[in-house]
């Protein structure tokens, strides 16, 4: 059966309302950047569906299958369809379409899965975690440092499908700054993989940079003079979120240089010269974070020294004093003591004898202590 058979069966499959449904909020709606909280004003997922040709959008009406068949017909050209957390009834139709595998769409639609690239026959499924820097006055116990989304995205011959989860990492921008690079987007669906790897792993250096700057902070109030004073969970919380963003960065190493080295059908081996670039700023990020762990266990163990310090220095203190004001407890209950015949018991000059003696020693006894440091 030719290729324009399979999609009029399709058409005609059971989930076909549910697909021209789809379409029709595709073709009506207006592009949106979803980096806000709500979803498509048009109660959909569906973000954007464009068709490109030689590196250049193609006008014109029709729903997602027509796009699909036109593409398909001529042999030139992709489509891009891009969903913002769809539902299961809101993908079926398109996983019929585009002929995804049952496990890819689970993961896509589930989303929390590890950074990873899998392939299904001859489409490429690809998960990527997003961070942001969430920006605060002052860091505290139970600040939220970095926040994580995902972007899945499907890649054949002739579409790309990105799936973005999370309130951040919207792909409008991205697919502007594309359509103004007509030579790279002629290069097919494997330079918007590009694209969005790269995007992803850039947004990864600028939160680490942004990342530094909380460690600094923490560095210097620790090393600070009363640095024993500070919050021990602001480094814990420091460490908490690096965890988050080290999750996200380090699992990806691996799909990238796989995506940069192995030859993959849906992959022009032109575009996999970019994907090492990609790799090195990735491996960037990941040592950078590696130093980071290393440097808050640092941290964490001077502060705790700091304090075991302060511990010692109090206890320093409080004995020196405790040893000062035994010298009049121990006069004090010698001559508190209810005998009758006791020596200067009676005598008129043992009061202030015992006076003086008491401060000459309390005295003797803090001036060593001081000497010594203790006080």
């Amino acid at each position: 059966m030719s290729m324009a058979g399979n999609l009029r069966k399709v058409r005609d499959l059971s989930g076909v309302g549910r697909l021209r449904k789809v379409a029709r909020l595709t073709r009506k709606r207006p592009r949106v950047d979803l980096s806000h909280p709500a979803r498509s004003p048009l109660g959909s997922s569906v973000v954007n569906c464009v068709t490109y040709r030689d590196g250049a959008r193609v006008s014109g009406g029709g729903d997602l299958v027509d796009a699909v068949e036109r593409v398909r017909k001529s042999g030139d050209g992709f489509v891009w369809l891009g969903l913002h957390e769809p539902t299961d009834a809101e993908f079926a139709g398109i996983a019929e379409l585009f002929d995804l595998h049952p496990l890819a769409v689970e993961d896509a639609v589930e989303a929390h899965q590890r950074p990873k690239l899998e392939r299904y026959g001859e489409t490429l499924f690809a998960v990527f975690k997003t961070v942001c820097y969430v920006e605060h006055e002052e860091l505290t116990a139970t600040s939220e440092v970095v926040h994580t989304g995902e972007i899945m995205v499907f890649l054949g011959h002739d579409f790309v499908i990105t799936v973005r989860h999370g309130r951040h990492g919207s792909l409008g921008p991205l697919r502007e700054e594309l359509e103004s690079q007509p030579r790279q987007l002629a290069k097919g669906p494997a330079a918007v993989l590009h694209a969005i790897a790269d995007h992803v792993v850039d947004e990864y250096l600028n939160v680490t940079d942004a990342v530094q700057s909380d460690i600094d902070e923490v560095e210097t109030d620790v090393f600070a003079e009363n640095g024993a004073r500070v919050d021990p969970g602001r480094i814990y919380q420091l460490k908490r979120e690096l965890l988050d963003l080290k999750r996200a960065v380090v699992p990806l190493a691996r799909p990238v240089e796989d995506l940069a080295t192995r030859p993959i059908r849906v992959v022009d081996p032109e575009i996999q010269a970019y994907f090492r670039d990609v790799l090195d700023h990735l491996i960037r990020a990941k040592e950078q974070i590696a130093s980071f762990d290393e440097l808050l266990n640092s941290i964490l163990q001077a502060h705790l020294a700091q304090v075991t310090v302060a511990q010692n220095e109090d206890m320093r203190k409080i004995t020196a004093w405790a040893a000062i004001i035994a010298v009049p407890t121990m006069v004090c209950g010698v001559y508190g003591m209810n005998f009758d015949h006791m020596p200067e018991l009676r005598w008129r000059f043992g009061y202030p004898l015992v006076i003086g003696v008491i401060s000459i020693a309390c005295l003797t006894l803090y001036r060593g202590f001081r000497r010594n440091g203790w006080l």
